[in-house]
């Protein structure tokens, strides 16, 4: 496999930044301007890094995902399995990203002429700013013993509610402009909707699944359509591999932290964070003109 420095980089900053609420597409954006990358087929690489960390999500959640295979399966076969919690949480996620594509793909140009844009980006991480601020006011912060929140306990078969399901996945279509975080946002709106902490940031990962391997498949088909990926020699373009085998091992670091430290209350740090990023980015931009 080919090595380069510059995707590599890449790759680390997807897999720290994807699973915290600070935009991973606004990090990949504002690197991508910063190493003078032209934006063309950039698309394909984010997804690509994707792929990888919706890997760590499968691996991570794989109680819930084998039970939702097996459970969801079984529904189209028998009415026992029907109203198992499989049945219904499968069905919710395919809900959610249905609505998530009917908003996401018509934004899809829009959101690779921004990408380009560190002004856009900029603005986006402001917007995640808030998101953060105001999630505290969903969260009860009630704290076991040994310091993890209760409502991180996991409770098999809490239903999720139609207006959280919606929230959701018209959210997770907005979030594909770089800047706003995709968890970030989706947690926010499960929140804010009434959904239990665990319940909103289990939801968020699982219904990204399909959204990310949907976009995936689509934007595949179109570079393999015009040649642009499996080449003569049958290989990505150089350092795509080592890129996303970082932003997997990272990506796993990142979702445990996730798990501990933003679900405990901590969502200031991050707004914090987004805000001082995004102003700067925004200075800059701002600057050049």
């Amino acid at each position: 496999m080919t090595f380069d420095l510059h995707t590599f980089i890449l790759g680390v900053v997807q897999g720290l930044c994807e699973f915290l609420p600070v935009s991973s597409s606004g990090h990949l954006a504002l690197l991508q301007n910063f190493f003078g990358f032209n934006q063309e087929g950039l698309l394909a690489f984010d997804l690509l890094l994707h792929c990888a960390t919706v890997l760590v999500i499968l691996l991570f959640f794989r109680r819930e995902t084998g039970l939702l295979a097996v459970q969801w399966t079984g529904g189209w076969f028998s009415s026992r399995a029907r109203q198992s919690w499989g049945w219904r949480y499968g069905w919710s996620i395919l809900l959610a990203s249905a609505l998530t594509a009917a908003v996401g793909l018509p934004l899809k140009n829009t959101v690779e002429r921004l990408m380009g844009s560190s002004l856009a980006v900029g603005c986006g991480l402001l917007v995640t700013a808030v998101l953060l601020a105001i999630v505290p006011l969903w969260t009860s912060g009630e704290n076991t013993s040994d310091g993890v929140p209760a409502s991180l306990r996991y409770e098999a078969g809490r239903p999720l509610t139609l207006r959280a399901v919606l929230a959701v996945g018209i959210v997770q279509g907005l979030a594909v402009l770089p800047g706003v975080s995709r968890s970030g946002s989706t947690i926010a709106a499960g929140l804010i909707m009434g959904l239990a902490v665990d319940e909103a940031f289990r939801f968020s990962f699982l219904v990204s699944v399909p959204a990310v391997l949907g976009a995936s498949l689509l934007e595949g088909l179109k570079l393999y359509r015009e040649g642009l990926i499996l080449t003569g020699d049958g290989v990505l373009p150089a350092g795509w591999l080592w890129a996303a085998a970082a932003a997997f091992v990272l990506g796993w670091i990142a979702l445990k932290l996730m798990h501990r430290l933003v679900l405990s209350g901590r969502w200031a740090y991050f707004g914090l964070y987004c805000l001082f990023l995004g102003s700067a980015a925004i200075l800059a931009a701002l600057a050049i003109f």
